[in-house]
């Protein structure tokens, strides 16, 4: 099956992580909820590589929606490695794009997923402008 992503995707991130035991659920491969798990993570660590971690008393990066698809399943033991796309800023917001892979498997994607980040002032609630350094990140 062809993954497609968009066409003017920027790869920022490539993430190793063990698939654990405890990840997977009765039918013996890892549950869906824990793809979800592992996007986060990579996501997490990217932008604490980029110093764009959520600010309580000021700005930062919330996820106002998340997807993932399904292609192949994933089972223990074995390490997948999740590699983390952007594309489209906008005003205040841009789209992250994540590919999960087992790492015995190179380009064998077995799930596709991503979210859209949007940058917030938290004391007050609401959506602002993207900062022109993460703009240039994601750009």
């Amino acid at each position: 099956m062809k993954i497609e992503l968009p066409e003017h995707k920027k790869l920022v991130a490539e993430m190793a992580m063990p698939i654990r035991w405890g990840d997977m659920d009765a039918m013996g491969h890892v549950n869906n909820t824990v793809y979800f798990r592992y996007l986060e993570t990579a996501r997490i660590e990217w932008f604490r590589t980029i110093r764009c971690e959520p600010d309580p008393q000021g700005q930062g990066p919330v996820i106002v929606n998340a997807f993932c698809n399904f292609y192949k399943q994933l089972e223990f033991p074995g390490d997948v490695v999740v590699k983390t796309y952007v594309s489209d800023p906008g005003r205040t917001t841009f789209e992250s794009w994540h590919t999960i892979e087992r790492v015995d498997q190179p380009g064998v994607i077995s799930a596709a997923g991503g979210a859209t980040v949007i940058w917030v002032d938290f004391p007050q609630q609401k959506a602002v402008t993207l900062p022109d350094r993460i703009r240039q990140i994601v750009s």
